[in-house]
């Protein structure tokens, strides 16, 4: 196994096992990031070279090519199928709020497709999907543990409400700054303890999930850049996604958690 052999591995101390552990790090993160990296991939592949007149839509090739990565990533055990089912969840989820937010306008999906439902193809859902399987994948390989976890059931009733808000803020008001206070009261003392390599590193939970959320918005402009979805002022031309879009992805990286959580059990130490 790759990762058994490069943990092994024993450069001399000092700065080159630093640098070792910081090039592990980000091979462990790359890792974790397979399926959201397979998936990025094809929407470029396919944005460059698919043909504006093949039989099959561009769309539905994403929709077939996610499901056959999700498949592969069962077959070879890249995932556990208790991860799966969190990850199909992820799906529901992330379709039901796609058909809400298009019907609003807050993004469109520009290209024909067959399978879709409404305005919203089927391959959206497995966006949301990559951000479930690269949390559990992550969870797994670093060995996440978390000192001073607030009670479950909190965790769970700010997850509902967050999931809520994203929808009730077209009617109410958006409320995201008290789930923000919230959260950050729940969670303010606790750590993230991970291993990369042969000492256990820490850093706080609020700033972990800042960093995914950075990430995924990175990730974000590379998908409207090949017109995967489009927001209002992208119609003519791609511009860089708002930053503001970090809270967004902040809170749903909180829901995100949650889920996987519920498969894999918290651990304090």
């Amino acid at each position: 196994m790759v990762r058994a052999r490069l943990e092994a591995f024993a450069p001399f101390p000092g700065p080159p096992a630093w640098a070792y552990e910081f090039l592990l790090f980000g091979f462990k993160q790359g890792w974790a990031c397979l399926f959201g990296g397979l998936m990025l991939a094809m929407l470029m592949a396919t944005h460059l070279f698919w043909p504006a007149d093949a039989p099959l839509a561009r769309y539905d090739a994403l929709t077939i090519g996610a499901l056959l990565i999700q498949i592969a990533m069962l077959a070879f055990r890249l995932e556990t199928l208790s991860e799966a089912k969190v990850i199909l969840a992820f799906h529901v989820v992330g379709t039901v709020m796609e058909l809400f937010k298009t019907a609003y306008g807050s993004w469109t999906y520009p290209e024909p497709s067959v399978l879709r439902i409404g305005g919203v193809p089927l391959f959206s859902g497995f966006m949301y999907a990559c951000v479930g399987s690269y949390i559990a994948r992550v969870w797994r390989i670093f060995d996440f543990r978390f000192p001073s976890y607030p009670p479950l059931l909190w965790t769970y009733v700010l997850a509902v409400g967050v999931y809520v808000n994203f929808f009730a803020h077209h009617w109410l008001t958006d409320v995201r700054l008290v789930l923000f206070a919230a959260m950050a009261l729940l969670f303010w003392r606790t750590q993230v303890v991970f291993r990369v390599w042969r000492e256990d590193r820490r850093m706080p939970l609020l700033l972990g999930w800042f960093l995914v959320a950075l990430f995924i918005w990175f990730a974000e402009n590379i998908a409207t850049f090949s017109r995967a979805w489009i927001y209002p002022n992208q119609r003519n031309g791609w511009t860089l996604v708002s930053p503001a879009k970090l809270g967004a992805w902040y809170l749903l990286m909180y829901i995100s958690f949650v889920l996987v959580a519920a498969v894999h059990r918290i651990r304090s130490r």
